[in-house]
């Protein structure tokens, strides 16, 4: 039931996502997104699969960077979240939209050569984010990496305490782990796991890379 409820309110949400971040951000997300799109730094003729991808804001700055004969794949749980990517999206033929359940990714083992996830992975339960964790691990090739970015700790004492009270929403033991193993649960998944933080301090990405085929149990 609360699955239900959250697709629906996503799907409701869509109508005015882009706008609400619009308004709020400023050129924040922008920003942000640069510097995924330069962390992960797909090349021509790659695969690279956004999950929780909404509504498919990385999608066209991916689909740039591979080319025509490289593929975007973006992954969402919210049908209205994926109809506003698709009209975003439908003048480029080197992206496709799924909807699906991370949990239970619909892709062919070792097809990915870079997995990203922006703002979206802590919304995941622990059951979920490990279940997503193993099967990002097992969608990308040998040597790849996933790429988590989130928020980094507010400096600005407000901004601050609504960043708490968004991990708060998520539980406390959930609140604990973020704020003193942030990194703990990816470990558990994937052979190597660093932490980056953006130029402006405000962005974060941890990049969780699976270890090359030979060492593979």
């Amino acid at each position: 039931m609360l699955r239900k409820n959250r697709v629906k309110y996503y799907n409701v949400f869509s109508h005015v996502y882009d706008g609400f971040i619009a308004l709020h951000s400023k050129d924040l997300q922008q920003q942000a997104r640069n510097f995924l799109i330069s962390t992960v730094g797909p090349h021509p003729g790659e695969t690279v699969i956004d999950i929780c991808t909404g509504t498919g804001a990385l999608l066209p700055l991916y689909a740039e960077r591979v080319g025509d004969n490289g593929r975007v794949i973006g992954i969402d749980f919210s049908i209205g979240m994926l109809r506003v990517a698709r009209k975003k999206t439908r003048h480029l033929k080197n992206i496709s939209l799924v909807l699906a359940d991370v949990a239970a990714l619909p892709i062919r083992s070792g097809t990915a050569d870079a997995v990203s996830c922006s703002h979206a992975f802590y919304e995941l339960t622990g059951e979920t984010a490990d279940a997503c964790l193993r099967e990002v691990r097992r969608v990308l090739k040998a040597a790849r990496s996933f790429f988590m970015m989130e928020h980094e700790v507010p400096k600005n004492r407000f901004v601050r305490g609504l960043y708490y009270l968004r991990l708060m929403s998520m539980g406390s033991d959930r609140m604990k782990e973020i704020l003193k193993n942030e990194t703990g649960r990816f470990r558990t998944i994937f052979e190597h796991v660093k932490k980056i933080v953006s130029p402006t301090g405000k962005s974060k990405i941890i990049i969780a890379t699976k270890q090359p085929e030979s060492q593979d149990p």
